[in-house]
């Protein structure tokens, strides 16, 4: 049989009229999981239950636990599925005779000793701290939109969609479509709401149909005792039920059809294959065995990212919602991510800055523009073609209609009072003028802005400007060494970018090369004369966001007097407007970004150390930023997961991996294609 997991979490709200509800899990910090009842993969009776035509499964609600679908025809089992249950049965059993009295006890007091260390160090504070913050987004947001799709559909089609968020219209009477089987890439510029849409869905604020259940990654997992296998493992609610259910009949040790349903459907959901696959799916994301069982607090957040992620990933909703989900990963794990999305055979809305990414993941790409959703088949590079050629087209149609009327216009002012011949040729153009405007004009072309990022010069200094000299490095004396013997230099036509795995040392190597970090043997010589800008993954936690953009330069730099100068200055970074004058709170992640641009551009510096600096700016920013580097008068080294943004700025691809640096001697594109051999004999060695 199918069954649905229980509803649980903290009840915000109810779609008028439908029965859904809206629940947001407090504590767990992963993402939002919404217990509407769920498609389960593989349920012989939800299969194809969608089809047109087909009599559907009728739901009835039981209070605040949940929905449960009505029971299918019982099937008598077979002799050998009744041989099957009862080997099952005598190995629950088993299970049982070697458990200790007191199991149960125990297990209370470890939940006990793990609730109280959250406590203690203000996990749980936090956890509700983003739930409250999360509830007040979602009390500032205003959604409209009417589900124009069948309700027993697997397509989401919805109409007259509109968004606002703090009385800023983000989405204006636009249509939302999501189509079963289909992977889109949502793309804009920063701070035009995609974000805020994703958020939306993911809350259930838009008419989504309650046999569609989705899961929106939102945040990290936050710190506990239990592992990161065990995490990943705990998401699948259904499955842990069912086992608990099963195990307690098998210990009652009684004859029921119920016990052998829940085996099949046990069996359907390849139980006990759970752990394998949530296994490989975490050695994707580059936790080796040992990672995978080791505890959640010992873990950074980047890495407990991952283990969300992973989550989202083991459970396979019907709609999966990702926001940057690249973000935390390095080049080994963005490649592996890659191949699996790409599988992904239900309705997938991916949020990325990476043009690769998109290019390796999406089926169809959404694009915001001027408070609007458009569609464009096929992957980003297909989507940059159709458009332009559409583009092309509307402001041909577009300037053969001005020419249009812009004669019939001059023709009437010029004989509209002529002789009755031409003051009747003169009558129906002005009629056929009326028809065309009537009948809808074609709107002239808006590109979207273009910005411009810009270094200021810094000057030149003699070589060598920093010299690494028989560098080796490692955190403690407890701890396996980074680096050994590292020997090269770096002047200001350096332009590299590191690569390697995680935790290979390419983050610690910029910390080194600045000063942050000490050699634990060797020598690093820098110029007495540079300046080394450090651009990091956690600068724009360090603003002040009670502070505007303007206020927050004025106080960095007080050198600079005039508003306007400043005004001037921050406007290259693409913030204008209020943008430039509303708290730093208020902006996009991308904004604040641009903030830490503007910071790090205006301390002159000879040495750019980039350290992942792609992380939530659009499209077109990162193509700013590119052109901006290349234009940079000094030196630069970049580590990044963006393959394009690598292949763009990069002359030279170092290699950080067993302690040492060696030269990639090919692009790094070759080293994309190097990753995937390598990934792939590693899926087949698991």
């Amino acid at each position: 049989m199918c069954a649905d997991p229980p509803a649980t979490g903290t009840l915000i709200g109810r779609w008028a009229g439908s029965g859904a509800e809206l629940r947001i899990r407090t504590g767990v910090g992963a993402g939002i999981r919404h217990t509407l009842p769920r498609r389960a993969a593989g349920c012989p009776a939800s299969k194809n239950r969608h089809k047109a035509g087909e009599k559907e499964a009728e739901y009835t609600r039981r209070g605040r636990t949940g929905i449960k679908r009505v029971q299918p025809p019982v099937v008598m089992p077979s002799d050998l599925a009744k041989k099957k249950a009862a080997k099952k049965k005598e190995a629950a059993k088993a299970r049982q005779r070697t458990k200790k009295p007191d199991e149960a006890n125990e297990e209370a007091e470890k939940a006990e000793i793990q609730e109280d260390w959250v406590e203690s160090n203000g996990v749980a504070g936090l956890a509700r701290e983003l739930d409250e913050f999360e509830l007040r987004k979602t009390e500032a947001r205003a959604v409209t939109g009417v589900l124009a799709s069948h309700p027993n559909s697997t397509d989401v089609h919805i109409s007259s969609l509109s968004l606002t968020f703090h009385g800023q219209e983000l989405l204006s009477d636009t249509n939302l479509e999501l189509n079963s089987g289909r992977r889109y890439g949502l793309i804009g510029l920063n701070g035009t709401g995609k974000s805020m849409l994703l958020s939306a869905i993911g809350h259930r604020e838009v008419p989504i149909p309650e046999h569609i259940d989705i899961y929106h990654l939102t945040r990290e997992m936050p710190p506990s005792e239990k592992t990161a296998l065990q995490c990943v493992m705990e998401v699948d609610e259904e499955r842990i039920r069912l086992e608990r259910e099963a195990e307690r009949l098998a210990h009652e040790d009684s004859e029921c059809e119920k016990l052998m349903e829940l085996y099949e459907r046990l069996e359907e959901l390849d139980a006990d294959k759970a752990e394998v696959r949530a296994s490989r799916i975490l050695h994707g994301l580059g936790f080796t065995a040992a990672m995978q069982r080791k505890k959640l607090k010992d873990f950074s957040g980047g890495w407990r990212m991952r283990v969300a992620l992973a989550r989202a990933l083991f459970l396979k909703p019907f709609m999966l919602l990702l926001d940057e989900p690249t973000n935390h990963l390095d080049l080994d794990a963005c490649v592996w991510l890659e191949e699996e999305l790409s599988q992904f055979k239900r309705i997938l809305v991916l949020i990325s800055h990476s043009q690769d990414f998109l290019n390796g993941v999406c089926t169809n790409i959404m694009h915001l523009h001027q408070r609007k959703l458009k569609y464009y088949t096929g992957n980003y590079d297909q989507y940059v073609k159709t458009r332009e050629e559409l583009e092309e087209n509307q402001m041909k149609r577009f300037n053969w209609e001005q020419d249009q009327m812009t004669h019939m216009k001059n023709y009437i002012a010029r004989f509209g009072h002529g002789s009755a011949k031409l003051a009747r040729q003169a009558q129906s153009k002005e009629k056929t003028l009326a028809k065309m405007v009537a009948s809808g004009l074609t709107e002239r072309v808006v590109n979207d802005k273009t910005l411009s990022f810009y270094f200021p010069p810094c000057g030149k200094i003699p070589p060598p400007v920093i010299m690494v000299q028989n560098v080796s490095f490692r955190y403690s004396d407890h701890t396996p060494h980074i680096y050994r013997d590292l020997e090269f230099g770096i002047d200001l036509d350096t332009r590299v970018a590191l690569v390697g795995p995680n935790g290979a040392g390419k983050s610690t190597l910029l910390k080194l090369l600045t000063g942050e970090l000490l050699p634990t043997d060797g020598m690093i010589r820098k110029h007495s004369h540079v300046k080394i800008g450090r651009y990091h993954q956690h600068l724009t936690e360090q603003l002040d966001l009670d502070l505007s953009p303007l206020e927050y330069m004025m106080k960095c730099y007080p050198e600079i007097k005039e508003k306007e100068e400043m005004r001037k200055i921050i406007g290259r970074y693409g913030l204008t407007g209020k943008q430039q004058v509303s708290p730093i709170r208020n902006l996009s992640d991308g904004q604040k970004c641009r903030v830490c641009f503007a910071w790090l551009a205006w301390q002159n510096p000879h040495m750019l150390f980039l350290d992942e600096p792609t992380n939530h700016l659009d499209i077109e920013t990162i193509d700013a930023l590119a052109d901006a580097i290349n234009d940079f008068e000094g030196g630069m080294m970049l580590v990044s997961h963006d393959f394009r943004l690598i292949q763009q700025v990069a002359q030279e691809i170092w290699v950080c991996e067993k302690q040492t640096i060696t030269k990639w001697k090919h692009d790094i594109l070759a080293y994309k294609e190097h990753l995937k051999s390598k990934i792939d004999k590693q899926m087949h060695d698991l």
